[in-house]
């Protein structure tokens, strides 16, 4: 397609190409193809559950192997928890203090979110944090507690809840004082992803953001190093405007604003496989940052990373073993009966009918092409009907299937086969990843080169009250992951504690006390 050179100007100053947006537009016009599900992953279909035993000779092999291993945990952090205040938000847009009491309000509208919010706002980490700073006449009757309470906790003279990033809300109360994610994630590397009493995190934040972690950082780093023994180097990344995608009409075309300028918008969290691809290291823990545990609770929670660790590594080695033997061109017949049976059993590989038939080059770069990739191994909850994705059977284009980890959105849920598989899925993907980003030659991969592109969302937005069509890239966990090596674990359900609105700190996961 052709731009004008002002567009190109705009296109370029944002850092991205004339290809990349030309590509994005055709991606709008021809809608972003479905997935295929071939059937729900399962215990045994995909999905491997282990012993009590293989579970704890899994976690003394990472403990054996760490010694050598640069470790790292990666936790996206950029999100703002407006999200999470969603119903708080509401209510402040909707009440009138001059005309009704709160309990009116929560009758008038109806609003279950709220009634459980007023209903429990005592046992919230930051209620006696919030309580201190209201005046008497605000605290007379309980309506008027209430509406100051919320205004306190969400205005920008106040806490300001709903413009900080979550990483930054107190989600935790210890009885002397709240803490934060970001502090909980500093508790959990130091129990399952240090080595030599020092562990490695990186947070992707926003730019606005980055002030605000590094001093949360600094109030809490000497604590939390007194209590773990650890001593943590923290880093930071942004998400990055190359990675923004252009916004369209309805139908189609570029989308301006009102100063005639066009939208760029971000990419979504898949956006950050650039973030994950530009740091290093042998082991890296990948984990949301609202997915925390209350402290009494890390322990339990290290065991299962532990374990998936080791699974990694076990399965690295072998995968690092067959690679040599292949590269070498000293692979004897019972190793490739050998290896053939490794991709099947533990990588769920499905080879090729023709395999036979093939030369002996053509069986070496086949069977290379499978195992010189990333690994991931992902842990698998059961499903308790929380909304997201799971891990299914995939077929791609070329008919290839392969496990993958997909949300509602990628399928055609009017058809009711295609429906029918992902709704009866056993087991919910909480982003549990532990993943392997180098070769057997110790160098690290490109990760841009094993993402499907043409797994992306088309979301529907607003812009000033205008409707827009928005692109976003595939998910980090999703199509930017696409092409790596998967492995589905179950891991216990307790591991998996998110808290998308404010309501979830009520429940007994992140009640420390």
């Amino acid at each position: 397609m052709n731009f004008t050179d002002q567009e190109i100007s705009e296109i370029r100053e944002h850092g991205l190409t004339e290809k990349q947006v030309a590509s994005q537009i055709k991606l709008f016009e021809n809608g972003v193809p479905n997935v295929k599900l071939i059937a729900a992953a399962t215990i045994s279909k995909g999905i491997f559950k282990f012993s009590e035993q293989e579970e704890l000779n899994y976690r003394e092999f990472y403990e054996h192997k760490k010694k050598n291993l640069e470790i790292l945990k990666f936790t996206p952090a950029s999100g703002a928890a407006s999200r999470m205040f969603k119903s708080v938000f509401k209510f402040l847009n909707d009440y009138d203090a001059d005309k009704e009491t709160v309990n009116d309000y929560l009758e008038r509208a109806g609003s279950n979110a709220m009634k459980l919010f007023f209903a429990n706002y005592e046992k919230f980490p930051f209620y006696d944090q919030i309580i201190d700073q209201l005046e008497e006449e605000e605290l007379a009757t309980e309506s008027s507690k209430k509406y100051a309470f919320i205004k306190k906790m969400m205005n920008a003279d106040g806490e300001n809840f709903g413009n900080l990033p979550k990483g930054l809300i107190p989600f935790h109360y210890y009885g002397s004082y709240s803490a934060t994610a970001f502090e909980e994630h500093l508790y959990e590397a130091a129990a399952y992803a240090e080595r030599d009493d020092h562990a490695k995190l990186h947070f992707t934040v926003s730019p606005e953001h980055k002030e605000a972690f590094e001093n949360e950082f600094s109030d809490i780093e000497s604590s939390v190093s007194t209590s773990t023994n650890t001593n943590f180097d923290v880093s930071y990344s942004f998400q990055k405007p190359e990675t923004d995608t252009i916004a369209v009409t309805p139908d189609n075309k570029m989308y301006r604003k009102e100063d005639g300028s066009l939208l760029f918008r971000p990419g979504g969290h898949g956006a950050l496989i650039e973030n994950l691809n530009d740091v290093d290291a042998d082991v890296i823990f990948i984990k949301n940052i609202d997915n925390v545990l209350i402290n009494s609770k890390i322990q339990d929670l290290a065991k299962s990373k532990r374990m998936l660790a080791g699974v990694l590594l076990a399965k690295q080695e072998q995968v690092f073993k067959y690679a040599r033997l292949l590269d070498e061109d000293s692979i004897t017949g019972s190793e490739l009966k050998e290896l053939l049976k490794f991709l099947e059993n533990e990588f769920s590989t499905r080879i090729s009918d023709e395999f036979d038939s093939f030369s002996k080059e053509e069986k070496k770069s086949y069977l290379m092409n499978i195992l010189d990739r990333p690994l991931r191994v992902c842990g698998m909850v059961k499903n308790e009907g929380e909304p997201g994705g799971g891990p299914f059977w995939v077929a791609d284009k070329e008919g290839e299937v392969a496990l993958q980890i997909i949300e509602s959105a990628q399928v055609n849920t009017k058809d009711p086969k295609q429906e029918e598989i992902f709704k009866n899925s056993t087991h919910f993907n909480p982003v549990d990843i532990v993943a392997g980003v180098r070769n057997y030659k110790g160098e690290k991969y490109n990760l841009l080169d094993f993402v499907n592109p043409d797994l992306a969302f088309i979301a529907n937005k607003t812009d000033g009250g205008n409707e827009i069509k928005a692109l976003e890239l595939p998910g980090l966990w999703n199509g930017a992951m696409a092409l790596w090596n998967t492995l589905f674990v179950e891991v216990p359900l307790e591991t998996f504690n998110p808290v998308k609105t404010v309501n979830d700190l009520l429940k007994p996961s992140h009640q420390a006390l």
